[in-house]
């Protein structure tokens, strides 16, 4: 087991990438510290799931862009399972932001929502990891940090400041024997709706940008997660590792991998 009685400690569990983890780090001998802006009802699947194959955690609604609130969790955390081993940092809220139209509410709403909750949570948990000179730290961010949405420019924004934040805490918490590195994350099934855009086609048609004509699932964030989560890689740190299938890669829409039906003109 990569995680045996490794404390596992996940910013927004009851999203999918947060399922996608406890599915795939549980196996793993992990306990775990679930967290959910929703609230711990959020979280009642995924604890029970955990309870009854016998991993220890504990779920909370902490609000982690408040260091009072996070580090009472941590507290606790540390009182029923003990300190931090793994933060995995996977929140990555969405809200339509045009630049010459979005107020400050909405940008600040989403950057906080992502990069702030980010910096406060590392900053808590760096502490614990620093004091046992061990740990990791995978924030889960987007291929928006390089490239803009057209619909959402505060998640960009927000993207490009963890990628920053990533390899300042590596340069400092590595010192201190920690591993901080970033999964740049690419398109996903929903994308198309979740980054509609007025004035970008990125989206359009945007399973076929992936050279293989297939998109990105929650289950291949969770397993790169788990190397990045594991002693298997203990000398990465600072990376930026964009899991993205090749889509930023995308040239020429007339060279995209389509059905044979949809390049012939024939019935699907």
């Amino acid at each position: 087991m990569k995680l045996r009685d490794k404390v596992v400690m996940i910013a927004e569990a009851g999203s999918a990438s947060g399922m996608a983890l406890i599915d795939r780090f549980a196996p793993e001998g992990a306990r775990f510290i679930l967290n959910s802006e929703a609230g711990t009802d959020a979280l009642v699947p995924a604890l029970e799931k955990l309870h009854a194959a016998g991993c220890p955690a504990i779920a909370a609604g902490a609000d982690l862009c408040s260091p009072r609130e996070t580090a009472a969790l941590l507290d606790r955390a540390e009182r029923e399972l003990g300190t931090v081993d793994v933060l995995i940092h996977n929140r990555r809220a969405v809200r339509p932001a045009m630049v010459e139209t979005c107020d400050e509410e909405r940008f600040l709403s989403v950057l906080n929502a992502n990069a702030k909750s980010a910096f406060v949570v590392t900053q808590a948990v760096g502490r614990q990891m620093a004091a046992k000179r061990s740990g990791k730290i995978v924030y889960i961010g987007s291929i928006h940090a390089e490239k803009p949405t057209g619909a959402s420019f505060a998640y960009s924004v927000s993207q490009g400041a963890i990628k920053m934040l990533c390899r300042e805490a590596a340069l400092v918490l590595g010192r201190h024997g920690i591993n901080v590195n970033l999964i740049e994350l690419g398109p996903l099934e929903g994308d198309d709706v979740r980054f509609r855009s007025g004035i970008s086609a990125l989206y359009e048609d945007y399973r076929y940008k992936v050279p293989n004509a297939v998109l990105g699932t929650y289950a291949d964030v969770a397993n790169l997660a788990l190397y990045l989560s594991s002693a298997e890689a203990d000398f990465l740190n600072g990376a930026d590792v964009r899991l993205d299938g090749g889509f930023l890669m995308h040239y020429m829409d007339h060279k995209m991998k389509r059905p044979q039906h949809e390049t012939t003109g024939g019935a699907p």
